[in-house]
Formats: structure tokens, sequence, C-alpha cells
């Protein structure tokens, strides 16, 4: 696929990593390395369909060094931690006029392949979906936000695991926090988004049901390896996908 001028990437990139010792090494947790790379450099290696002047990247901790990293991308500030749906406002004002669609996706998710971003954004193209999420089935227990259906199959909302009744716990599709929106619903969305939670958070996974209540219609796509599923939240996370990173540059040369 060519490089797309209808799609823009918002690339979630400000967390520090606590978990991961950052303010003791210093590094933001986007510019941990794994396999060699930063994470966030394998992220935009995958996004190369989209343009860097088409990329905005929302940084916070260490902003300096992220910037100076990737040069050519646009960068928005996240001054305050108030959660992933705030971080996404912070890079709307750059998106202002904007009519087409806009891949938000995480800077710690080195796994997702350039072809499933691809599919993701082709079947928001094709559907004419407000918003589409990468989602993924996987038959085991995981720590992720499920997606929870109606009875007729249609998208009902994102529930995090540790809101999740035990009928929500047994769902086993998952929420990967990559998402495809229609720009001009996603500002409207983002406008009406609230901080009323334990953590005084604003949450992006409470955005396509408020778009869904706006009466717009809410789609998925399925990614087809769990894997690809993993973000990195502590060191096991960050072995864990250099193990991986390694089999496929192994596998690659094969």
């Amino acid at each position: 696929m060519n490089k797309q001028n209808d799609i823009k990437a918002v690339i979630l990139a400000a967390g520090k990593g606590k978990r991961l010792g950052s303010e003791e090494t210093g590094i933001a947790k986007a510019m941990r390395e794994a396999a060699g790379k930063p994470l966030l450099s394998w992220v935009l290696s995958a996004l190369d369909f989209i343009s860097p002047k088409d990329t905005v990247i929302v940084v916070g901790f260490k902003k300096q060094t992220i910037i100076e990293a990737f040069p050519g991308c646009i960068f928005a500030e996240q001054t305050e931690q108030l959660g992933t749906g705030h971080a996404a406002a912070c890079a709307a004002a750059l998106l202002n006029g904007w009519e087409g669609s806009v891949l938000i996706c995480c800077g710690d998710m080195p796994l997702i392949e350039k072809s499933t971003y691809e599919a993701l954004c082709q079947t928001h193209r094709l559907s004419g979906y407000a918003c589409t999420i990468l989602t993924c089935v996987y038959p085991d227990c995981l720590p992720y936000g499920r997606i929870v259906t109606a009875r007729d199959g249609s998208f009902k909302g994102i529930v995090e695991q540790k809101d999740c009744t035990p009928q929500e716990d047994a769902i086993r599709e998952y929420n990967s926090g990559v998402y495809v929106f229609s720009a001009p619903i996603l500002a409207e969305a983002l406008a009406l988004l609230k901080n009323d939670n334990a953590q005084g958070e604003y949450y992006l996974t409470d955005v396509p049901g408020i778009i869904r209540l706006s009466g717009h219609s809410i789609g998925t796509y399925k990614m087809e390896s769990a894997d690809e599923l993993l973000g990195v939240n502590t060191i096991e996370d960050l072995r864990k996908v250099e193990d991986i990173l390694l089999k496929k540059r192994h596998n690659s040369k094969i």
C-alpha cells in the first residue's frame, strides 16, 4: 500500500514508565530499547505508509529526547498525565480542520505489524464506520479491556478488566488500545469526555461508547496474532517483546 493522504496518525508516547524504572534511568518509556531499537522506532517503522508530516507524537516525560530522535514528525505535549483520552485531546489541536481519518496507537506496542495497521485502516475506509477498533480474540484470560457487544452482535462498549462483571470477564475479544476514527467525530467525542472515575483520568476507551451513543456506527478489526497485543509496562514485558522481535528477525533471515 502506498503512503496514504487520507489518514493521519497520533502516537501516544508521553508515558513515564514508572514500572520500567524511568525515573532512575532518565529514559522515556517509548525510548526504552528492544532488539536494538527504541519501542517508538518499531511503531514508526510499522506506520511508514503514513508520512511523518502526518504523524503526531504526543510527548511528555523526557520529551526532548523523543523530539530529537524522530525529526520530521509533529509533536504535541501532554504536560500532565491525565489519561489516554487527555493525551489524544492534546494532539487534537494539531488536527483542526482535518476531515479524514485518524489512527491512534501506542508508542509502547512494537509488535503490531505494518500489515495489521494497513488492514485496520482499509477496513475503516471501506466500512464507513465512525470508529474502527483493533481487537484480538484469544482463548486465555488476559489483563486487557473486553469488547462488549449487544445481542445483535453490534458494538456496545469497552470494559476494563478491573471493572468487569463475571460475565464480561469471560469475554475473549480484547481491546488493543488502537483505533481509527473519523476526525470530526473524534473531536466531538473528545469534547464530551469526562473523568468521573476513581483515577480522575480521561480514558480513550470511553470515546467509542460516546460515539455510539451519538448515533454513529462502531466496528472492529481482529488481528491474527495475540503477540501483537503485548505492550510494555514492566521489565518482564520488555524482555518478552525483545525475545519475540529477535525471533522474528532470526526467522526472516532463514
